[in-house]
């Protein structure tokens, strides 16, 4: 196990037994100093930070019993993105994970464009506590939601809980749970969508079903209520590839109200009359929220739930849905 007393930074002597006799140097140091990853460490090794017996050593070097391993761990850098006082609505938090509601509109990372007003730089304000992760002073986004794209989102404080929250999600054994408002009225009571997902064979920022490339996606569905001219979606994700939900739901004709990239407000305006098309064509962005998400707490084991209400915009239209059609 990871001695995880080990501080971020400093210098480790490790003495390699015969229990580790024939272990990977880029898996011995990770299993012994919990703050440094595997790719973290094939950094370091490539900067000749890591020595096995005063000598530097390939990440793939077979240790013996005998040697010792020479770690030198920097600590973490100060990150690119600065801490800004940006409003979040945490759900819960303690020393390993952090757990919010993320509003509509806001951006996960920053990038061109985006470079302040982020979910990461609000995080660095408010977690004062967080660790190194990768050799920089940042929090852990272990999954994402697009910008428009509300709703649960957990984040690892340190990489021990990095790196057990992201193979969570790799195994998927993380329940993912949306709710989403589509476009017409779906016969069905529930079904589920196994269609590839990957590039736009010629619009490269988009998703598609139809890409070169594809990789398996699966898409859980069940009604929760109808409308004349929509479907509100209880949705559980399968798998997790970019932009599924919205591909998977224009790709059995009922793209997600408000979509700007796979719906279609002409379609919109047709699906109603009056009021309603006027309700749905209104959205101004797609009503897609991530509901509700379960996992396994990176440290102590248990099984925990957080569900995040639905936000103003989408209620709203959920209650004038429901006015129309006369249901209040």
């Amino acid at each position: 196990m990871p001695d995880t007393q080990h501080p971020p930074g400093g210098h480790f002597t490790l003495h390699v037994d015969s229990l580790d006799a024939g272990v990977r140097l880029d898996r011995f140091v990770p299993a012994k100093i919990a703050s440094c990853t595997r790719s973290h460490c094939a950094h370091l090794i490539a900067k000749e930070l890591v020595t096995v017996s005063g000598k530097p050593a390939k990440p793939g070097y077979r240790l013996k019993a005998g040697d010792v391993v020479t770690v030198h761990l920097p600590a973490p850098t100060t990150p690119q993105a600065a801490p800004e006082a940006v409003a979040l609505d945490i759900l819960y938090q303690d020393a390993h994970i952090l757990v919010l509601n993320k509003q509509p509109g806001l951006v996960v990372h920053p990038a061109p464009g985006h470079s302040s007003g982020t979910l990461v730089n609000g995080l660095l304000f408010h977690c004062p506590d967080l660790a190194g992760i990768g050799g920089e002073l940042r929090p852990g986004i272990v999954h994402r939601l697009d910008k428009d794209t509300s709703g649960t989102l957990v984040v690892a404080k340190h990489a021990d809980a990095h790196l057990n929250l992201s193979a969570q999600f790799k195994n998927r054994t993380v329940v993912k749970e949306y709710l989403t408002l589509v476009a017409g009225r779906v016969r069905a009571e529930q079904g589920s969508v196994e269609l590839p997902v990957g590039r736009h064979p010629t619009d490269r920022k988009r998703m598609s079903t139809h890409s070169r490339k594809g990789r398996p996606a699966e898409t859980l569905w069940r009604v929760r209520e109808r409308f004349p001219a929509a479907t509100l979606l209880q949705i559980r994700l399968k798998t997790g590839r970019t932009h599924q939900i919205r591909v998977h739901c224009a790709a059995i004709g009922h793209p997600v109200v408000g979509d700007p990239v796979y719906g279609s407000r002409r379609r919109l305006s047709g699906q109603g009359k009056g009021a309603t098309a006027g309700i749905l064509v209104g959205c101004k962005r797609q009503m897609l929220h991530a509901w509700r998400l379960t996992f396994v707490h990176p440290a102590s084991g248990e099984e925990m739930t957080f569900a995040s209400p639905l936000p103003g915009d989408m209620q709203e239209v959920l209650e004038r849905l429901r006015a129309a059609a006369g249901r209040v």
